[in-house]
């Protein structure tokens, strides 16, 4: 669920099919935060919109237990930041893979 700009969020310890596809980026980044279900997509959305658009710095906090998803969280956000910024370059959803995203993801 959303509380403002806060998402919080419960990991289901198992894959969900589409969850965090390419579809769902696409999805969201066509949206702005609370026009879609809360989703971690339509946060890092807000950041990418606020950075670009507004030019203001931003911060994602991501925080939880131990096992709660904090590094799947984070992959999934990078995920959604570089095909965002790849979108900015004309790249088409489907070809949202480079040596940059990978080697952030890696990392």
């Amino acid at each position: 669920t959303n509380i403002g700009s806060i998402l919080a969020s419960v990991n289901p310890y198992k894959p969900i099919p589409g969850l965090y596809s390419v579809d769902a980026i696409d999805l969201y980044r066509q949206h702005r935060l609370g026009e879609l279900p809360p989703h971690i997509f339509a946060t890092a959305n807000e950041c990418y919109c606020c950075l670009w658009k507004r030019h203001d710095s931003q911060c994602v906090l991501i925080s939880g237990e131990s096992g709660a998803g904090k590094t799947e969280s984070t992959k999934l956000l990078l995920k959604f930041l570089s095909a965002m910024s790849q979108t900015s370059l004309g790249v088409p959803v489907s070809e949202k893979s480079t040596h940059v995203e990978e080697a952030i993801l890696e990392s």
